[in-house]
């Protein structure tokens, strides 16, 4: 399990769907210089479960298969991205799904 930022407001999602951390990605050119995730347009599909939302949504969708820490795979226009602060002040990306947008966990 990776290391999840402590963020400054509690997170309690709706039925059916969980709050992910995306990774942040950075790329390396041939040459060896690193384009940070915030210089790219191309945004990561895999991240970590923040908080889970309990029960079943009105279509029947169930998050209860995902617990907090599980690495998962999405797909990379699901959901609706904000960006919360840590309690340390800084930028957070937390990525909100529903649990049928998850296409994978990661062992």
């Amino acid at each position: 399990m990776s290391d999840l930022p402590k963020l400054s407001v509690t997170l309690e999602p709706s039925a059916g769907h969980v709050a992910v951390i995306p990774d942040t990605r950075d790329d390396v050119t041939a040459s060896g210089i690193i384009i940070p995730d915030t210089a790219s347009d191309k945004k990561s599909s895999i991240g970590t479960v923040y908080a889970v939302g309990s029960g079943k949504d009105k279509d029947g969708i169930d998050a209860s298969s995902y617990k907090v820490g599980d690495r998962v795979v999405y797909g990379q226009y699901a959901g609706e991205e904000i960006e919360l602060k840590d309690e340390n002040g800084k930028n957070v990306e937390v990525k909100f799904l529903s649990a049928d947008s998850i296409r994978s966990k990661i062992s």
